[in-house]
């Protein structure tokens, strides 16, 4: 037989969630902690990473909250060096960070090329240089990055959003190959509709509300992609992530894995 909290557990190892304030990022903080893991739920909202982190805490987990612009290499570097300083090491990063985009390509400007490109690509990359460093010296570890379905499908104002998402995917697939030497693992997740925020954006009246009829509009147009007749969860992306944290995943690096409702297959 085989010991199932062995294989997924997660005691005493030290993770790091970019962007754990809300939505994928705060459940893959939440079950990370309930595997055993101690988390620093780092996120640009510094108030709702505590928040998330107050919650592990009174359910007995450990956390700590660490407010961080991902886009500005230095605050990625200290958000690492709070875990390492805290816990002695780092065993786990996910780089959840992201913002979106929309538009057509064709009226792009530079300066939200740059907005975009500094937290989705240059915030996943600080993550992964500093995580990295901080794991070969403890003997490796578990890095996830996030990507989108976008990466998998062309929609018409989502571009910029995909390409970045793509910059993602490449990126984790050849750091895969230059960190597996060290013990490091690196994946991504290309996630499909998921009822986030992040995807509520379109759903909000004026004032901040969720237009309910626009809701179950969205709801079920999203259930269409699927042949599962489902919508995404923040959950459904967590349970993937505990996965890959885990050894039971030890001999998964460089995959691109889509927990999407079956969004994507070619039909």
């Amino acid at each position: 037989m085989h010991d199932m909290n062995e294989a997924f557990g997660l005691g005493d190892r030290v993770a790091v969630v970019t962007g754990g304030a809300s939505g994928i990022g705060r459940a893959v903080a939440e079950v990370l902690a309930s595997a055993g893991a101690r988390v620093v739920v780092g996120d640009l909202d510094g108030a709702g990473a505590e928040a998330v982190a107050g919650e592990i805490r009174e359910f007995g987990g450990e956390a700590l909250a660490h407010e961080v612009d991902v886009s500005e290499r230095r605050q990625v570097e200290a958000l690492i060096e709070r875990a390492t300083g805290e816990w002695g090491g780092l065993d786990i990063l996910c780089n959840v960070a992201g913002i979106p985009a929309d538009g057509p390509l064709r009226e792009l400007g530079e300066d939200e090329f740059d907005r975009v490109v500094g937290v989705n690509v240059k915030g996943t990359l600080f993550g992964c240089q500093a995580g990295a460093a901080a794991m070969a010296s403890s003997g490796g570890g578990s890095i996830i990055n996030v990507a989108s379905a976008a990466i998998d499908l062309a929609v018409p104002n989502y571009g910029l959003y995909a390409l970045t998402k793509a910059a993602v995917t490449q990126l984790t697939q050849t750091l895969a190959v230059e960190l597996g030497p060290r013990g490091i693992r690196v994946n991504v997740l290309a996630p499909g509709a998921t009822l986030t925020n992040f995807s509520k954006r379109h759903l909000k009246n004026p004032d901040g509300s969720i237009d309910p009829e626009r809701y179950e509009r969205f709801v079920a147009a999203m259930k269409k992609t699927s042949p599962l007749d489902l919508v995404g969860e923040a959950i459904d992306q967590a349970w993937l992530v505990l996965y890959l944290a885990s050894d039971a995943s030890r001999f998964c690096t460089g995959q691109i894995w889509r927990a999407n409702g079956g969004a994507a297959i070619p039909r």
